[in-house]
């Protein structure tokens, strides 16, 4: 077994595995990275107590987050008008935070510093899922960056359905983790043969799942246009860029009267729904003349200190969906007395929202149910999960322009084909400058538009029904089980 001191060349090892994860995900989904990089942490913080491994998978989380998160870098300099030096401090700042949560769950690897190689190879990849869960609901959660979204097109995809990326974390996890005890001594070769017959059936299991039919068809299918508006981010809330985006959502909206679902992104109307109450009213009933349901992401308020960022139902589409999970200095500032006013960046736009409720009702179409998610929401799998349940079709309007031309767009694509899997069914994608697109029920992007071009996807698409045991039970099983089997490894060490 080995028994490592850290050094600098371990710290140097974690820094760069921890910065090549990112390569797992889009828009590179080189997925066997994720298979060394975990093989390489686990073989560092073997031998390790407590501190050492905090210490070793601190420096692998601030390369994940440094450049698997460096689109925030954006987000701070190209819209909150911050200079280089200190965007790039942030950044940094918010890298070693996230680096520090990475950090938490996985030093509890020190207690199995001398446990054998069999139990190493379950408790890793344990703590690794257990992690990956933690860092989704922990002070509000950041659930970006799992790794099991980066084997999306791959066998494995098909346990999503049952237990959620969740699970395709655990198996990338426990293949990394046993490439890292190849080598281990002669007595220990039957733990390697059991562990790859394991990752075999895993494999197998995955293809055979991937065939399955969770859900089914139902009703007549929709004609659908998904709008990408293409606005400027920050000129379209002054008043003169108001007036003309009413005239052209009006004037889009009569030329798409055949259809019947229109949808356009997050906040395309940016004006608060109670300041043109009336317009909408307009819009309203001329949709209801023709039969045709309308979805828009705009402001809306219950007072005057509660404002939402929200999707609106017109015409033959009835409700309002309210965000939940809100973006930290984005849409409501942390320690708000002390920070606003410091830079442009914690003074952005529209960033004094408040969280929706918990249980909403679903936007209906007619007698359909939609189960909505805006933007940086769609991360949260059990969220969604528990809105899916009983949807026909699933929803995410996002206003990705935050992010430029980075990563970020593609590892938000990624994501919400993961969420079309997990609970099989459709799901539209509307976004301000890409990437629009429609996700079949199994994960595959049907049709999108081009990024940063304004345009109009017109397709048709056909309602589901039924439910997957993830939309069900959510991550639960998953997650008990990791538990389940750190106490038990524990137990019997003790009994030992």
């Amino acid at each position: 077994m080995p028994t490592h001191k850290s050094s600098f060349s371990s710290f140097l090892l974690a820094l760069l595995s921890g910065a090549l994860l990112p390569l797992t995900l889009a828009p590179f989904s080189w997925w066997p990275t994720a298979v060394f990089s975990i093989c390489s942490l686990c073989f560092l913080c073997r031998g390790q107590g407590i501190r050492g491994v905090f210490a070793l998978s601190f420096v692998f989380g601030f390369g994940l987050y440094g450049v698997g998160a460096s689109w925030v870098y954006v987000s701070i300099h190209d819209y909150g008008h911050a200079s280089i030096a200190l965007a790039g401090a942030l950044t940094g700042l918010f890298a070693l935070g996230m680096a520090f949560v990475f950090a938490l769950p996985l030093s509890l690897f020190g207690l199995f510093r001398n446990a054998t190689p069999p139990a190493i190879l379950l408790a890793f990849p344990a703590l690794w899922v257990l992690g990956e869960w933690f860092r989704g609901w922990f002070l509000t959660g950041f659930p970006w960056l799992n790794v099991g979204y980066g084997f999306l097109d791959t066998w494995l995809v098909g346990w999503a359905p049952l237990f959620g990326a969740l699970a395709i974390s655990g198996i990338a996890a426990f293949s990394g983790t046993l490439l890292s005890l190849i080598g281990e001594r002669k007595q220990h070769k039957s733990m390697i043969s059991n562990g790859l017959i394991i990752l075999i059936l895993l494999c197998a299991g995955g293809a055979y799942l991937k065939m399955k039919l969770w859900t089914f068809p139902s009703g007549k299918r929709l004609d659908v246009a998904l709008v990408q508006a293409n606005l400027p981010l920050l000129e379209k809330w002054n008043d003169e860029a108001l007036k003309q985006i009413l005239v052209n959502f009006k004037q889009s909206n009569e030329s798409l009267l055949d259809q019947d679902l229109i949808i356009w992104p997050e906040s395309a109307l940016p004006t608060l729904q109670s300041n043109i109450s009336g317009y909408l009213d307009d819009i309203d009933a001329e949709l209801k003349r023709h039969h045709v349901g309308l979805l828009v992401g705009i402001p809306t308020n219950s007072d005057a200190n509660h404002y939402y960022n929200s999707v609106l139902g017109l015409g033959r589409a009835n409700g309002l969906y309210q965000k939940r999970r809100l973006v930290p200095f984005g849409e409501y500032v942390p320690l708000e007395r002390w920070l606003r006013g410091t830079i442009d960046f914690f003074d952005l736009p529209m960033s004094a929202f408040s969280a929706g409720e918990a249980l909403q009702s679903p936007i209906h179409l007619g007698t359909m149910k939609i189960a909505t998610a805006i933007c940086y929401e769609i991360a949260y799998g059990d969220v969604l999960a528990k809105d899916a349940q009983d949807a026909n079709i699933l929803l995410t309007v996002s206003n990705d322009t935050w992010f430029g031309k980075s990563i970020g767009p593609h590892q938000h694509l990624q994501i919400a084909r993961m969420r079309a899997v997990e609970n099989a069914k459709p799901l539209l994608r509307v976004t301000n400058d890409g990437v629009t697109a429609i996700i079949s029920p199994r994960g595959k992007v049907l049709e999108r538009l081009p990024r940063f071009k304004a345009g109009l996807l017109k397709s048709e698409i056909a309602p589901y029904q039924g439910s997957t045991p993830f939309s069900q039970y959510g991550s639960l099983p998953i997650v008990g089980l990791c538990f389940a089997t750190l106490i038990v490894l524990r137990m019997f060490r003790r009994f030992r």
